[in-house]
């Protein structure tokens, strides 16, 4: 399995919108096991995203869908930043299939 966590930044104001973008472009993306993207509490601009693919080949397929490519070209204008991005080697735990692997 190929994970991914980081931290997105908003443009001031813009943090709900940016979140209808990411939720609205998750709903079929092949090799996709979790894509869970949430407020952080203590700063009104942020948000991560935590992700489980099956591959890193199927994460990088993704960016190549119709729907995902619509939804980057939305919110590139009110995403401010980066901070954090860590690649991870997920093993398993509740809704994922630990013998993936």
């Amino acid at each position: 399995m190929y994970g991914l966590i980081g931290k997105m930044r908003a443009q001031a104001g813009k943090r709900d919108e940016l979140l209808g973008i990411l939720l609205g472009s998750t709903s079929a993306m092949p090799g996709c096991l979790s894509y869970v993207v949430a407020r952080d509490p203590a700063d009104a601009d942020a948000i991560w995203i935590s992700e489980v693919w099956d591959s890193s080949a199927s994460h990088k397929a993704s960016l190549q869908l119709p729907e995902v490519k619509a939804a980057i070209s939305r919110a590139m204008p009110i995403i401010a930043g980066f901070d954090t991005s860590i690649e991870t080697e997920p093993v398993g735990g509740f809704g994922l299939d630990s013998s993936g692997g």
